[in-house]
């Protein structure tokens, strides 16, 4: 199974965007998945569900955190690397969808109650949303 069918099967399964993106890929990174679950539930719905920044793109940057991310202090090249492949991802989702913020991504925000029902009534989880998982794990797949 491919990084992106993993990370569709757990947006799928109801896990945000950003779960699904972070958790396909932490398990070979050296993560559990229980654990990239959690510290990734923060980031659904553009930032616990404020609209702001996609959660798959900051799932995705978890993810870039976790192969490359520096733990220590002196690590100025892991640093380097990791806000480089961080520049690429964003050079390349904004490529294909243009924005990276989730209420410009959904034409709605989803931090208002009027959003949310918009969201629903549009299906956008499954019409936009499912797309975004699927290619934020196809550029992953590709950078790192």
């Amino acid at each position: 199974m491919t990084h992106q069918d993993k990370a569709l099967s757990l947006f799928r399964e109801g896990f945000s965007c950003s779960q699904a993106v972070a958790a396909a890929f932490a398990e070979g990174l050296g993560l559990d998945r229980e654990t990239a679950l959690r510290i990734s539930q923060p980031f659904g719905g553009g930032i616990g569900r404020s609209g702001d920044w996609c959660g798959a793109v900051t799932g995705a940057f978890l993810a870039i955190g976790l192969k490359h991310g520096r733990f220590k202090a002196e690590d100025t090249a892991s640093r380097d690397r990791t806000y480089a492949l961080v520049q690429e991802f964003i050079r390349r989702f904004k490529a294909r969808h243009t924005h990276l913020k989730c209420r410009d991504l959904l034409d709605c925000d989803i931090s208002t109650p009027e959003g949310q029902k918009k969201a629903e009534d549009l299906d956008l989880h499954k019409t936009r949303c499912e797309g975004y998982v699927r290619d934020a794990a196809a550029i992953l797949e590709e950078i790192l």
